[in-house]
Formats: structure tokens, sequence, C-alpha cells
């Protein structure tokens, strides 16, 4: 019996001393474990806290992978999670090759573009000119038989049979015999305001014949334009028998749009071809900027005046135009591929360096062919995205929203935590 109590006093100090023993040992593992575990944390920082797809920043995993377009999936770090601005975008430079990313430098130059437009010739309106009779009458002989008939100065373009006309001749025939000088003179400005010629009037002078039909002439040279009459038309002083258009210059109708009016000035050069006759090229200026804009085109009218002395352009021909436009002082310039257009704002995409990018608003100028005016948002010098800029742009503006609605909290979040898909 003693024996029996001996060995149950003796295996409970057993169990107890190795309680103990066990204690002490796990209390050391586990100090030992949370100093390896700080260093492992620290360490960590370094690390990727997940895996993003390149084309879906949505895709996320906990460790490399593809992404459902067979592309590499990008690692995020914590350091650069923490570090970065609202907006700002890090990417691997492996990636970057791969997405075609191109950049270009934002510079100060001289604005010069080529505005191209198409046109139509016209007659110059300063030198065309419209028949109308001064009297009423009959038109007994025509010499001009169709639109587009040459004419030259002094030519007889029509024979005209007035009562008027035999009227005022008598008139004078009668101031001339009775020699009065006042009455002369007047029956003489009569006639001339008629549209009769000196020489008419004298030789009526001399021999004080009447002439019935009248024969009136061309007061410029050039071409028939707008032939309204024929043989027998009764005509009045509100008729509009003909026009005549000179070819030695003509004028260019063409329209640019509203955003290139600014650029365009009178007397800038311009440059025309057309398909009436390939690789000729003709040089003129702009001689006149109108001051309306079409409202259903909004396009601005411009006239452009081209010397034609061999008279190889014609009215109505179709033509190709070229302004070229050019500003006094240098302007900050972008590519015009890099700027990202919305309704409500314009941007561009920073190269920041390292891989990190990120999507500002700028002020549009003038926007040329290939390059546009930048007002403010950017400087000179700095480095814009020119290629794959519209996904880079998507990113860093979803990343300054979140940024904006998280206030702080992602910088302090659990990793594990972060919203990112577990397969």
């Amino acid at each position: 019996m003693n024996i029996s109590r001996s060995l149950v006093i003796g295996l409970v100090l057993g169990v107890a001393s190795g309680l103990a023993l066990a204690w002490l040992f796990t209390g050391v593992l586990s100090d030992r474990g949370s100093e390896q575990t700080t260093a492992a944390g620290t360490d960590n920082l370094s690390e990727p806290i997940y895996w993003v797809a390149p084309m879906d920043p949505n895709y996320r995993r906990d460790q490399p992978g593809k992404s459902p377009m067979g592309m590499d999936l990008v690692p995020v770090y914590a350091d650069a999670q923490t570090a970065q601005d609202a907006g700002t975008v890090f990417i691997n430079p492996d990636v970057i090759n791969n997405l075609g990313v191109r950049t270009a430098t934002a510079a100060r130059l001289i604005w010069q573009t080529d505005i191209r437009t198409v046109g139509y010739v016209t007659y110059d309106q300063d030198r065309l000119l419209h028949i109308h009779p001064r009297v009423s009458g009959w038109v007994e002989t025509l010499h001009v038989k169709a639109s587009g008939d040459p004419v030259t100065d002094g030519q007889a373009l029509y024979e005209l049979y007035s009562p008027e006309l035999v009227n005022a001749q008598e008139e004078f025939v009668l101031a001339t015999k009775r020699d009065s000088g006042r009455l002369l003179a007047a029956a003489r400005d009569r006639l001339k305001a008629l549209q009769l010629s000196d020489e008419f009037i004298d030789r009526l002078q001399r021999t004080g014949a009447v002439t019935q039909s009248v024969t009136f002439r061309a007061r410029q040279g050039g071409v028939v334009d707008n032939l309204a009459i024929r043989e027998g038309f009764y005509v009045t002083p509100s008729t509009t028998m003909l026009s005549i258009g000179t070819l030695e210059e003509v004028w260019v109708e063409a329209e640019i749009f509203e955003r290139q009016a600014a650029s365009v000035q009178v007397g800038m050069p311009v440059t025309m071809t057309t398909d009436f006759l390939p690789g000729r090229v003709w040089t003129g200026v702009v001689n006149y900027i109108y001051p309306t804009l079409d409202a259903q085109t909004r396009t601005v009218r411009v006239r452009l005046r081209f010397a034609n002395s061999d008279h190889l352009l014609k009215p109505n021909m179709f033509a190709q135009v070229t302004i070229h436009t050019t500003a006094d002082e240098a302007v900050l310039t972008v590519p015009l591929e890099s700027l990202i257009r919305t309704g409500t704002q314009d941007r561009v995409v920073l190269a920041l360096g390292d891989g990190s990018f990120k999507s500002i608003p700028v002020e549009v100028g003038r926007i040329g062919e290939v390059d546009a005016e930048i007002l403010s948002g950017i400087q000179a010098g700095d480095e814009i995205v020119s290629s794959a800029h519209f996904l880079l742009d998507s990113e860093s503006s979803k990343n300054a929203d979140f940024r904006r609605m998280d206030h702080g909290e992602m910088e302090t979040s659990d990793p594990d935590h972060s919203g990112m898909n577990h397969d």
C-alpha cells in the first residue's frame, strides 16, 4: 500500500516537472519565432503583395501566372503601393516594352502647320462686269453667242434699237445746228449717260446722221458669263444681259474648320493643286476671311487669290488647297497623338521615370495636323506618352479615384485583404 502511494506521488511530481519545462521551452520558441516573424515581415516589404494583369487592373492574383489574355502578370510591391501619389501608375520595365509605350518631349517651337482643305475656282469678283442697258429696247444683233466666249476690250457685244436712243440723238443734232453751247453740252451729257462712246458722239456731231440701232461694246476683256439674252429680246434697265469676267487672276473659295480659324490670317501663303493638271502647283495668298460661320458645317469661308496669266484655271474647278500658317513666337507643343480628348477635359500622360506614369489635365490651344498647342498643365521638357496612353490614362484615373475614396486607408490595410481575387 505504501509502495503504491509512493508511485503515485512520484508520477505526479514527474508530470508537473515536465509541464514546467515544456512551458519554459515553448516561451523561448515563441519569442524566437516572433523575432523571426518580425524579420520576415521586414523582408517582405520588398516582395510583391499581389500580381495584376497588364490589360485589366481588376484581375489580381496572389502568385505569378498568366492573365486571361495570355500575358504575364505584373507584380505590385507594397512600398510602391504606399509611396505613390494619387493617380500615379507603376509598371514593370519589361511590361512597358510589351505594351509598346513610346514617349515624346514637350517643347517650345515656332507654331507652323499646314491646313489642308478643298475649294472651288471662281472669277475675280472685283473685276466681274455685269452688262445692263440704260434704256428699254430690242436686241437687233447679238455678236456673242454663248457663255464662255472670249471677248476683247472694245469688242462689239450687241446692237440695240430703242426709241429713247433715237430721241436723244435727234436732240443732240438739233443742239448742234443751233450752235447753243449750253444746250449742246446738255445733249452730249445725256448721250454719255446712256453709255454712248465719245467716238460715236463725235461722229454724230460731224455727220448729223441719226442711227436707229446702236452698237454697244465691251469695256474690258475676258470671257462671257451668264449670257441671258438672244436676238429679238426686249430688255429694260433691270435686265442683266450678260457678264464679263477676267481670268488674269482668279479667286478660290475654301472652307476651314472653326478650330483652325484663329490660325489663318490675310496674306498667308497658299499652295494649290488640281486634278485638271496633276503635278502643277499654283502659289497664292489668303485674300479675305469671311466674318460669318456656317451654322450647319461649323466652318469659316476663306477667299484665296491666284495669278492665272495662262488662263488654265477655270471657274468652278475643284482644287486641293494647303494654307501654310506660322506663329510669331514659340509656343509649347506636344504630338497630337499624345492628346486624350473627352467631352469635358483634355489630358496627357506624363512619364515620371522608373516606370511611373500619371495622367494630368491640360488646356489645349490650337490644333494642327501633327501637333497640338498646350496653354497650361505641363512645361517644356516634360516626357509625354504618345503610345498606349489610353490604357495608362484609364488606370491612372481609376487609381486617383480610389485614393480619394479611401482617404489613406489603403496605406494601412492588410495586404491579404486588399480586394484581390484568389484562385
